[in-house]
């Protein structure tokens, strides 16, 4: 889990997200569009597991798990209209907003776990211990290389298929890289 992830990184997973996971209320659609469309705003959002922790936070099932559908909480408020929260969030941008995202599969999603930070609310019985959150993390850098080596590989068999020899070098030097 990264605790600096970059506004890039954090655009670039909520529209692959999107692209991919049809959410239960579309009203969550236009507010995850709203908070890409705004770079101050993505600053301050952090993906994190138990959400209802955090002072000001999102959690927005998919179709595909059995999750509630929308939850937004301020402090002890909890409402289950997006439109309520789009309002808060609009009127309080300096505000850090906590997402917590519920879809099939996260937790083997490497687009998912390259934005994952630890949440820095959890009551101290729930926090993981620090050894097994080192081992976890270690587990999924070796997932994410292997997934990127993969993915490598694949583009390197396109690019000789189709006998581009410049990608195929460039691709092959990413792939020692790794």
């Amino acid at each position: 889990m990264s605790s600096s992830v970059s506004v890039v990184e954090k655009k670039d997973f909520l529209k692959w997200f999107l692209k991919n996971y049809q959410v239960k209320k579309r009203e969550c659609v236009w507010l995850l569009n709203y908070l890409i469309s705004d770079e101050v705003l993505m600053g301050n959002v952090h993906f994190v597991e138990n959400a209802e922790f955090c002072p000001k936070a999102l959690v927005i099932s998919t179709h595909c798990v059995e999750n509630a559908p929308f939850r937004f909480y301020k402090h002890n408020i909890i409402t289950t209209d997006p439109e309520k929260s789009f309002h808060d969030i609009r009127l309080n941008q300096d505000e850090p907003i906590y997402i917590q995202l519920n879809f099939k599969s996260k937790n083997v999603s490497p687009h998912y776990v390259a934005v994952l930070e630890e949440n820095p609310f959890l009551p101290e019985n729930m926090a993981a211990d620090k050894k097994y959150s080192f081992l976890a993390e270690m587990v999924l850098d070796e997932s994410f290389t292997r997934f990127k080596r993969e993915s490598i590989l694949k583009e390197i068999d396109d690019a000789l298929d189709q006998k581009d020899m410049d990608r195929f070098q460039y691709l092959s030097k990413q792939l020692n890289n790794l």
